[in-house]
This record gives C-alpha cells, sequence and structure tokens, in this order.
C-alpha cells in the first residue's frame, strides 16, 4: 500500500512539473495560461481542471479509505492553473502525512466509497482494480491534453525522471 501512496505522490509532483510547463509555455506563446485549465480531448470528456480534480481525489481518497481514515474535503473551486497546483501540492502534502502502520490490514478491510450506494470491496480489490486505473486514467488524460495543447512534455517528464542520478545506486 504505501508503495502505490508514495507512487501518487510522485505522478502528482510530475503533474505539479507538467502545469508549471503549461504556465511557461504561455507565457513563451503569449497567451493566458489559464484557458488550459478548460481544455480538453474530447466534447464529452472532462476538462483539464476536473481531470486535475479527479487525480487527486483519487490518491487521497485511496489513502484515506485504505487507512480507515475520513479524506478531507477539498471543494473544486480551482479556475487556474495556479489553483490547480495548489491543489496538487496540498493533496501531496496530505499523502505524505502516511507511514506504513497506517495501513496495517489494508487488504482485508472493507472500503464502501458512497457512489458504491452501499456496496462494499476489499482493500485489495478497491485499490487494484479502481483506485490505481482511475488515478492513473485522470492523471494521464492531464498529461494528453497539455500535450495536446502544445506544452512541451514527453516521457521524461510523465515519469519523473530528469536524471539517471534520480535513481539511488
Amino acid at each position: 500500500m504505501t508503495d502505490t501512496i508514495s507512487q501518487f505522490t510522485r505522478m502528482l509532483k510530475n503533474l505539479d512539473q507538467w502545469l508549471q510547463k503549461g504556465v511557461e509555455y504561455a507565457q513563451q506563446k503569449g497567451f493566458n495560461a489559464d484557458v488550459l485549465a478548460q481544455a480538453r480531448l474530447a466534447p464529452d470528456q472532462y476538462a483539464l481542471v476536473q481531470q486535475v480534480q479527479s487525480a487527486c481525489d483519487a490518491a487521497k481518497f485511496a489513502a484515506a479509505y485504505l487507512s480507515g481514515q475520513k479524506a478531507p474535503s477539498h471543494p473544486d473551486t480551482e479556475k487556474t492553473l495556479n489553483e490547480l497546483q495548489a491543489r496538487v501540492r496540498t493533496c501531496v502534502a496530505y499523502l505524505e502525512t502516511f507511514q506504513a502502520a497506517a495501513f496495517a490490514g489494508a487488504n482485508e478491510r472493507r472500503v464502501a466509497p458512497p457512489w458504491m450506494e452501499g456496496h462494499s470491496v476489499s482493500g485489495a480489490d478497491y485499490l487494484n482494480r479502481i483506485a490505481v486505473p482511475n488515478f492513473y486514467f485522470h492523471v494521464t488524460t492531464a498529461y494528453a491534453i497539455l500535450r495536446h495543447n502544445g506544452v512541451e512534455l514527453g516521457k521524461r517528464d510523465f515519469v519523473g525522471v530528469r536524471s539517471w542520478t534520480d535513481f539511488s545506486a
């Protein structure tokens, strides 16, 4: 569990960097960066703002549910890239409060999010079949929206490897 929460944290930090690159790209091209917040890949798909909110929510709810805690409330009020970065940083700070002991028994813990209408699944099933795919769907779509709109992002940005020295021996 802690490895997955750690990976969510890392990817959210990458997302923060992508949003910053979006701000810088807009400055270079001479347009208001906040128009990117409403960009989307398809008319019936969430805009960037909702993709970022959903990625943050997927990560924080996974940590909360799997540790048997209540997740903090973060109203979806962001409209700018700076506000989205603040949302990501708030979520990262929350995730960084978790220690391995918080997830004792998480695989067997029953998880019953409100949207499951009274049903529950094991923590292991929730993490592997719901939380991880949901998180990566939204974070990948956020990446794709920025990339589609010209922000210079590549695989190293997605993975978060700026240098091979990022890995310890």
